[in-house]
């Protein structure tokens, strides 16, 4: 479970400060799957840092009961001048998990073969993906935070990811944000749409989308 108790974020911009967040109260229950959407600039990959811990709010508290992942997106939280190894090693000590307990599973997702040893930076969108979400899911997490990044990737990585979410989501909450309905009403049950620095839950999913076109129309 998480809560947010008045949390809100703002950023400066040329001539002012842009909100991202409204002072907003909430609770994302534990076992919850929860689908966020809005436009894009909307601020939902900054909801997911702030929900994670990696940004701090502007005003109010956030409490985290259990251990959340990182926000798993395009970026996947991966260093720019470690190799893909390496990463997972840095990973591994942070988390207090045996490198050599997590690698082979990392290594067998990813597939990535000779490119495990090369930088960061060299890699595409898809291969950060698939070695992020490798290395978050050789974790176990009460909480999974999932960004994008599944939207990505071929027909084969799709297919472990959902494999794997199927999997987790019997015992782990998941909030997820994506672009795709299919996505979102393959794997959450509820829904939050960000607009306008307002975040609104709706207990029924279908009933998010609904409203989220009719902003999206407007």
């Amino acid at each position: 479970m998480i809560t947010f108790d008045n949390v809100s974020k703002c950023y400066p911009v040329k001539g002012g400060r842009r909100t991202i967040l409204k002072p907003f109260t909430g609770v994302f229950e534990t076992g919850a799957r929860i689908g966020i959407v809005g436009r894009n600039g909307a601020g939902k990959s900054t909801l997911m840092r702030l929900l994670s811990g990696a940004e701090k709010p502007d005003t109010g508290h956030i409490t985290r009961y259990g251990r959340v992942s990182w926000p798993l997106g395009f970026s996947g939280g991966l260093h720019r001048a470690l190799t893909g190894r390496e990463n997972i090693r840095f990973v591994s000590r942070i988390y207090g998990v045996p490198f050599k307990e997590i690698y082979p599973a990392v290594e067998n997702f990813a597939d990535l073969g000779s490119y495990m040893d090369e930088q960061i930076r060299v890699y595409s969108s898809g291969m950060k993906a698939r070695l992020a979400f490798g290395i978050s899911m050789a974790l176990e997490f009460d909480c999974y935070l999932i960004d994008e990044v599944i939207a990505v990737g071929d027909a084969k990585f799709k297919r472990r990811c959902a494999e794997i979410f199927e999997e987790r989501r019997k015992y782990a909450s998941l909030i997820l944000v994506s672009h795709s309905d299919n996505l979102l009403k393959r794997f959450c049950d509820i829904g939050g749409v960000l607009h306008n620095g307002h975040l609104q839950f709706y207990q029924d999913l279908d009933e998010t989308l609904r409203v989220y076109q009719d902003i999206i129309e407007q």
